[in-house]
This record gives structure tokens, sequence and C-alpha cells, in this order.
């Protein structure tokens, strides 16, 4: 009887830990597919753009950068087969709660074909770990990869950060706290996090601000309503650490102005410091139009150009 009782509580034991290890359960309510159905009706003429390999990319899925107490961080990279190549971190988006690195696919891939090493990172989601910590997994994957300059075949001195959406409010807001070490934890790595270029596509600059209406899905990211939480919806607002140490920066628009709060007042200040900033918009086109054609291949064209302009041509 003991011994029954005595293997049942070990059993026990084993199951909770197993449970314990498992990795959190995602949010899966955002998906390229559940946009697609989202928004078909109003633009019939939409199609999902499919992944596809180019013959001068290499691609690992799942490369470990971080290490968490129940789970690891990953990201999937994709590199040109050259050497010394600019590169590019890929945010997703999906409200800071939901979305995957795999969105972020077909547009790494392209972007790689052009001549870069393209990087899509996983990072921690606010059912998960609320803000900063999602930006703190960023900066570490910035971190990780310089420290991997000869595996990744990037030069460290050229790097963009490219976000989606609630992705490109997080991109935005790492590009703009360059050598702010309030946005960074300590790690092992000597590299720093600086980016040279940022691409914005959808995401807001400024939480309280006339044109945003971020509500519930920006609260529980943040830890609380504005109201309740007034310096850290600031804090996270990359209009507030805009300066001239901001890098150059390209927005590409859907017409939704929700998107694009805080966007005049930052080009102000990039303008006043000589700030090559570039603005693109998509006047008629779903709020996720990097997700399908007809506007994939145009955003991407647009990016690549930018990226050509701002980080191949100042090679050093």
């Amino acid at each position: 009887m003991y011994k029954l009782i005595a293997i049942c509580l070990f059993l026990c034991m084993v199951s909770s830990t197993a449970l314990a290890l498992q990795s959190i359960q995602k949010d899966t309510s955002y998906t390229v597919n559940s946009s697609f159905n989202k928004y078909k009706k109003n633009f019939p003429q939409i199609e999902i753009v499919k992944p596809k390999q180019f013959e001068n990319v290499i691609e690992t899925e799942n490369i470990q950068y971080k290490t968490l107490e129940k789970r690891n961080l990953c990201f999937d990279a994709f590199i040109n087969t050259s050497e010394n190549n600019p590169a590019v971190i890929l945010i997703h988006g999906g409200g800071w709660k939901s979305g995957d690195k795999s969105h972020m696919k077909p547009m790494a891939q392209y972007i790689a074909s052009k001549g870069y090493s393209c990087f899509a990172i996983e990072y921690r989601l606010s059912d998960e770990a609320q803000y900063p910590q999602g930006i703190y997994d960023l900066k570490e994957a910035i971190q990780y990869i310089k420290s991997n300059a000869a595996r990744f075949r990037i030069d460290t001195t050229r790097v963009a950060i490219l976000g989606t959406s609630s992705g490109a409010q997080m991109a935005t807001l790492v590009g703009a706290t360059n050598n702010n070490l309030k946005f960074e934890e300590k790690t092992d790595y000597s590299m720093s996090t600086t980016v040279q270029a940022i691409v914005n596509l959808d995401g807001v600059l400024a939480f309280v601000h006339p044109k945003s209406s971020e509500g519930k899905m920006a609260s529980w990211w943040l830890g609380g309503t504005s109201e309740e939480k007034p310096e850290i919806w600031e804090q996270a607002s990359a209009l507030s650490h805009t300066d001239e140490n901001t890098p150059p920066i390209l927005f590409i628009s859907s017409p939704y102005e929700r998107f694009q709060a805080g966007r005049e007042e930052m080009i102000e200040i990039l303008d006043k410091h000589d700030i090559y900033n570039q603005v693109e918009n998509f006047p008629d086109s779903p709020h996720t139009f990097w997700l399908f054609h007809p506007w994939f291949t145009d955003t991407v064209n647009y990016i690549t150009t930018f990226l050509d302009k701002t980080l191949k041509n100042n090679k050093k």
C-alpha cells in the first residue's frame, strides 16, 4: 500500500514538472488565415503570400538565443550566401498578445535574396510577460546575432529593425532607444544593441495621442490603462525617445490613421536633425497589407530600396 502511494506521488511530481516545462500556451487568435478571412470581403482580390525559397538564401529555423525558466526563445534565420551582409531583424505583429515569427517568413526570404541576412524573432507576448520584457528579448536577440556575426555573415555596423503593426511599435522603440541601457537586461554579450535603420509598417509611435485608439490590448501589455500607468504608456512610445540619435526610418502605412499616431511629430523631430525618413502609403488596403498580394511586392520593394540607401550605400 505504501509503495503504491509513493509511486503515485512520484508520478504526480513528474507530471507537474513536465507541465511546468511545457511551452506557454500561445494565443493563436491572430494568424495569416484569420487576417485573410477578416479582409477578403472588402478586398476580394487579396491573395496570401506564400513562402518561396531562393537559391542564394540559407534558411535555418528555431535558433535558440535566450534561455528562460520554462522554455527557450528562438529565431529563424535567412542568410544570403554572400559575406558581410547588412542584417535585418523582423518583428511580427498581433497586438502584443498573438502572432508568430513564421508570419515574417515570405518577407524575410525576399529581403534576404536581395543581399541581406534576415532574422524573424520570437519574443514573449503579453500573456506570458508584460512590457518591457518583450523589448528586452528583442535587444538580446540583436546582441546574440551580432555576437555570431561570422556564422550569420553579417556586418554588425549595418543592422536594421523592421516590424509590422504592434511589432512595428516595438521595432521603432528598440531603434529609438539605441544605447539606452534602461531598455536592456544584463547579458553576457559584449555587442551593443544599436541599429542603423528602422522600418515601421503600420505601427503607432505614441500610445497617448489624438489619433491613437489603443485600449485593451495595449493595457494588457503595458500593465494597466493609460490612466493607471501614464508614465509607462509614455515610456513605451517611440516618440518620447526620438532625438538626434534616432536612425533613419521608413514608414509604410495603410489608410487607417490610428496606426499613424505620432508619425507627424516624429518626422518633425527627424527633419529638425536632418535624419533621413521616408513615407509610403497604400490608400486602399487592409491593415495587414504586407501579408497579401497585391501589396506585398510594392512593400518589399520599398523596404529593399530604403535599406540599400541607408545601409548598403553607407557601407564603411
